[in-house]
């Protein structure tokens, strides 16, 4: 088994310390390390954190391998310092049945450059009507613990109820798109000036709130556990905040994009900032910082939706919904809550690998950088400033609102169980 030596890195954020990796373990921590026979790796002045989880993430395969497959969505992960990625079911055909999520599974374990876990849908066919087999996929090879119909609201409560009481015989999680569909038919981006000036069909905050609100009730009813997906607006984070503070099982993502971006950005209808749920106001952006620093909201997740050329180069109305994250989500993350003191290196260790490796039950992901755990690590340059180029992206779509855009910090290298998956920042 080979040996690594990580020298001189500043284990999350703090002080140098050296790095023995030896297999697929962690073997030592400490000063002045040495390994007779190690590779040795230069880290002075870097970070090394636990290899980054990624709780939302969508990898198309089956059925749109036009715009991404497992194969180009994990090596984009691996490129972005993530080890473990948990895929969307919204696939053609849709993973509602122990097959799919079996296929998913076994294309991750196949290709090797990041752990997939797939998430089961929730409905058949994402339809809203009738379970899908959320026991069957919980059973299967693929241990699915997280049930979405990302894309699609729940928005039926006697469905969503039945969700929450099925998942809980296992120990598992209904991630909700928190969307009600009778209150955004038509709509394009955020109400709000904005719209009302460009006259764009309005998506308003309370769409959003109001499923919110309903579902962590219904979990406390239930005795069950839900998470919040892609969370967006002030007032959403008042009601997880009250709905933590009366102790109910409620977890909650933010995207780096939410963290970063405003609906001004659509005054230029390039269709790169259509998203779902929508880009925010000011206002917005800052308390989704806010509660991401004081752990309202519990974990970044990139929402991650490639879409090819034609879907995104077209009109605004008819473009589809979704940037491509998992390559520029930690430098999004450097510059809205660690250049900015909000979070320290330990913090995003926090939010961006331990909480949501919790949350989505990763085995073997998010763990302490100590002796005797798993060599899933990360090793990011943070004095580094670049332009945002979509050409070298590890993706197979180029969907980034980033593009031409300097954003601080790279990731260098990755491991998985000790095994390089991206070696001064060119993946093995």
């Amino acid at each position: 088994m080979s040996k690594i030596l990580i020298r001189g890195a500043k284990v999350l954020g703090g002080e140098p310390q050296d790095v023995l990796i030896d297999g697929q373990t962690i073997a030592e921590v400490g000063s002045g390390l040495s390994a007779e026979g190690a590779e040795v790796v230069e880290a002075e002045g870097k970070v090394l954190l636990p290899g980054l989880v990624d709780l939302h993430t969508h990898l198309r395969e089956p059925g749109r391998e036009d715009s991404e497959t497992v194969l180009t969505g994990t090596r984009a992960a691996a490129s972005g310092g993530y080890t473990s990625v948990f895929a969307m079911a919204n696939t053609f055909p849709v993973a509602d049945t122990a097959g799919v999520v079996e296929q998913v599974w076994r294309l991750g374990q196949e290709h090797g450059y990041c752990d997939v876990q797939p998430i089961g849908a929730v409905t058949v066919g994402l339809e809203g009507r009738k379970l899908a087999e959320l026991g069957a996929m919980h059973e299967s090879a693929a241990g699915v613990t997280v049930f979405s119909d990302d894309g699609k609201c729940v928005h039926d409560a006697v469905i969503m109820r039945r969700a929450l009481e099925y998942v809980k015989a296992f120990g598992g999680v209904v991630a909700q798109h928190a969307q009600e569909p009778r209150l955004t038919e038509g709509a394009e981006m955020n109400e709000g000036v904005v719209s009302a000036e460009l006259g764009l069909g309005g998506w308003p905050a309370v769409a959003e709130e109001s499923i919110i609100a309903r579902d962590v009730l219904l979990a406390d009813h239930v005795g069950s556990r839900v998470h919040i997906c892609h969370l967006s607006t002030a007032g959403s984070v008042e009601i997880v905040r009250w709905a933590k503070s009366r102790g109910i099982a409620v977890t909650a993502e933010v995207t780096p994009h939410h963290l970063l971006l405003t609906d001004e950005l659509v005054r230029t209808y390039n269709p790169v900032y259509k998203v779902n749920p929508p880009l925010r106001t000011e206002r917005d952006v800052m308390a989704l910082r806010e509660a991401l620093a004081d752990g309202t909201i519990d974990i970044v997740a990139t929402d991650h939706a490639p879409h090819p050329h034609e879907d995104k180069d077209c009109e605004w109305a008819a473009a589809a919904m979704g940037m491509v994250g998992l390559e520029t989500a930690l430098s999004v993350v450097q510059e809205t809550m660690v250049d900015t003191g909000l979070l320290d290196w330990a913090g995003v260790a926090d939010r961006m690998s331990f909480k949501p490796a919790q949350i989505g039950q990763a085995t073997g992901h998010g763990r302490p950088v100590s002796a005797g755990e798993p060599a899933n690590l990360t090793l990011v340059d943070t004095a580094y400033r670049g332009l945002v180029e979509p050409a070298g992206f590890a993706s197979r779509s180029r969907n980034t609102p980033y593009e031409g855009r300097e954003l601080p910090g790279r990731v260098t290298h990755t491991w998985l169980r000790g095994k390089a998956t991206l070696v001064d920042g060119k993946l093995t």
